[in-house]
């Protein structure tokens, strides 16, 4: 019972953003460390568990929220010439690539939380909720983007969504005023799955980021009852 105590009341410090002595060498202990990993650890756990399920990303509003503005300017673009059904079936390869990086994902993240230290801690707690995913994320999303990118390109260019999409855009300027005007297939295809790569990282940590904040919560309550 202490134990639990401890942990919730170490968690709770750091939601709260105190800037107080005594809560800060609480927080940045190794018991402190613990609890903000543990945390991390399991909003990776719940992302990547969408990631591995092909319907469970398609209908995750986090992962749709964090689609780039140009993507969505294609998309909307299609739906507008009654290809909606194209913009479906690219929605779905985008979710059936994103099963194949979770096994990319999963070690940079979780040695980035492995390695987190007091001053990480001391940082988040003056950060407050939702700190330490962006911490997190500052650690890990460029590496992120360069390991999954080719992956992705990889697999839509595989499932052929990359040709149909410049074929169904054939003639039209949006992709030269996306790609800074050069309408080719190679600036195409790469802009394409960079943009699709984008929104899977994004979105991961929207579910990180989701997670922590409602982990928080649930400490601050426990932590009431030992008022």
């Amino acid at each position: 019972m202490q134990k639990n105590t401890i942990l919730v009341a170490t968690m709770a410090i750091a939601t709260l953003g105190t800037g107080a002595q005594s809560c800060l060498a609480i927080a940045t202990s190794s018991v402190g460390l613990a609890v903000l990993k543990q945390v991390l650890l399991g909003g990776i756990t719940k992302g990547l568990g969408i990631f591995s399920n092909k319907d469970s990303f398609l209908s995750n509003q986090l992962i749709e929220a964090a689609m780039p503005s140009q993507l969505r300017e294609v998309n909307n673009t299609l739906q507008k010439i009654g290809l909606g059904n194209l913009v479906a079936k690219e929605k779905e390869y985008i979710a059936q690539a994103a099963t194949f990086t979770v096994d990319i994902s999963r070690p940079i993240l979780t040695n980035a939380v492995n390695s987190l230290t007091a001053a990480d801690a001391a940082r988040i707690i003056q950060g407050g909720s939702g700190a330490a995913t962006q911490i997190l994320k500052e650690k890990t999303s460029q590496q992120l983007m360069l390991a999954i990118a080719p992956k992705v390109d990889a697999k839509l260019n595989e499932f052929g969504i990359i040709k149909s999409l410049n074929s169904a855009l054939a003639g039209s300027n949006l992709l030269g005023s996306i790609f800074g005007g050069q309408n080719n297939n190679l600036s195409a295809t790469t802009g394409i799955s960079n943009f699709a790569s984008e929104q899977m990282v994004n979105g991961l940590f929207n579910i990180i980021q989701n997670h922590e904040k409602q982990n928080s919560a649930t400490l601050l309550n426990s932590l009431s009852e030992f008022k």
